[in-house]
């Protein structure tokens, strides 16, 4: 006799059923929604730390192009100082060693013209205004001559390798002459 319920009975089950089922449909799609949403922002997450990522691989190699030279220019560099230092204590007057300065001058310009090539600029700051990201200070001199925080002399070069700073330039930096303190006279 189960089998046999009034048809009202029968709707209300049905209804009921219906009505349960459409809710945990809704509730279900809704939970699908949901993850849906969250997989779609976890896709575009993972799509952006993918590019930076590849941006930052492609940053680094092209700063591993750009200063590779770096260490074997840095170690070039006293070579050059040696050749200026040879330039600047012979005698331009002296014939004897005229063919020998010749040389060393042509050395020097080849091997300035190959450091251009690759972008190693040489920094020589006499006269400017002195720069404490270009140049060293390794003493100040009173000078009524110039500006004070000039450079006065160069001891040694600076060098740039593709604008970064390879080594700084040794200057004398000019300061201000300090006021003449009036003689006092002691006796009046």
């Amino acid at each position: 006799m189960a089998d046999e319920q009034n048809p009202d009975t029968q709707a209300q089950d049905q209804t009921a059923e219906a009505a349960t089922s459409g809710e945990d449909l809704a509730t279900r799609v809704q939970v699908l929604e949901e993850q849906l949403a969250a997989a779609k922002d976890q896709s575009l997450r993972v799509a952006a730390d993918l590019q930076n990522v590849r941006r930052r691989a492609e940053q680094d190699v092209e700063k591993a192009h750009k200063f590779a030279l770096e260490k074997f220019a840095g170690d070039l560099l006293p070579i050059v100082d040696s050749l200026e230092r040879g330039l600047e204590l012979s005698n331009p007057d002296d014939e004897s060693i005229r063919p020998m300065r010749e040389g060393i001058e042509l050395t020097l310009k080849m091997f300035g013209d190959t450091l251009k090539r690759y972008h190693l600029e040489a920094i020589d700051p006499h006269g400017q205004p002195f720069n404490a990201e270009h140049h060293q200070a390794m003493a100040m001199q009173e000078s009524a001559e110039v500006e004070p925080n000039s450079v006065l002399k160069v001891f040694q070069k600076g060098y740039q390798l593709n604008g970064r700073l390879l080594r700084p330039a040794m200057v004398v930096v000019s300061k201000a002459p300090s006021p003449v303190a009036p003689s006092i006279d002691e006796q009046a």
